[in-house]
């Protein structure tokens, strides 16, 4: 069965998730949405929480639009919670896993949500600003960024505003279209390359200099994975982000 960046993504992100996680994704995330539905498809016994307010909602039903502020992630739910009740969870040290994104990265894990261009007070372009990941990433205990683009405009030298950094001893992993990368020592090493992309690849793509070699490839989807992403996300809405 084939598969490309977005079924790679998914999967990647799925394998993160344990038995008695708590994880979390906020708005605009596709490939998340997908990656937690497989993770409950495969079995894997964890709570899911939403921005929506769904927890554990109904995996089954099949995503009709590319928000992730939809019915589909409310509906069949166990419970619902206010995003202020799980930001409590997660500064109590009860959210094991938040995923979420950026538009800059740094080596050291700081992260650009705020602007690009121009100053602070007359920004070319205004971002979302600190929310979820200024204060998530502090205390969840494992952070999962994830990017479908990784490219020379996100992964560079020194992002333009720290909104949010990550924190050296708790775990934080970037998942990419290309490559997964691991903070250690307080820098983002590469973890492993997606088998259909390569080392030079990622370096051309990446605005930091990467000494890395002989790296081990990201273990490709495996025929029961593809199928249940097809199965649970019929309507591809997990290429809404490439």
């Amino acid at each position: 069965m084939n598969y490309g960046p977005a079924e790679m993504m998914v999967v990647a992100l799925a394998r993160e998730i344990k038995n008695g996680d708590l994880v979390f994704h906020g708005l605009a995330s596709p490939v998340p949405m997908t990656a937690m539905k497989l993770a409950k498809a495969l079995g894997t016994d964890y709570t899911y929480v939403n921005i929506t307010g769904g927890v554990d909602p109904d995996w089954h039903q099949p995503a009709l639009i590319g928000s992730t502020l939809s019915d589909n992630l409310y509906e069949g739910g166990v419970a619902n919670f206010g995003l202020d009740a799980i930001f409590d969870l997660a500064c109590t040290g009860r959210v094991d896993i938040s995923m979420l994104s950026l538009v800059q990265i740094s080596p050291t894990g700081e992260i650009n949500m705020s602007f690009v261009g121009g100053e602070y007070d007359k920004p070319k372009v205004r971002l979302p600003g600190g929310a979820g990941s200024a204060t998530l990433i502090p205390v969840t205990k494992k952070t999962l960024i994830w990017k479908t683009k990784h490219d020379l405009k996100s992964f560079v030298p020194e992002v333009t505003f720290c909104t949010a950094k990550a924190d050296p001893t708790k775990e934080f992993k970037v998942i990419t279209n290309l490559c997964i990368f691991a903070l250690k020592n307080g820098l983002l090493e590469i973890e492993s390359i997606h088998p259909y992309s390569s080392l030079d690849e990622v370096k051309s793509n990446t605005g930091w200099e990467i000494t890395q070699s002989d790296l081990p490839l990201t273990p490709a989807p495996t025929e029961v994975e593809l199928a249940l992403i097809e199965e649970i996300d019929p309507n591809r809405i997990r290429d809404i982000e490439f």
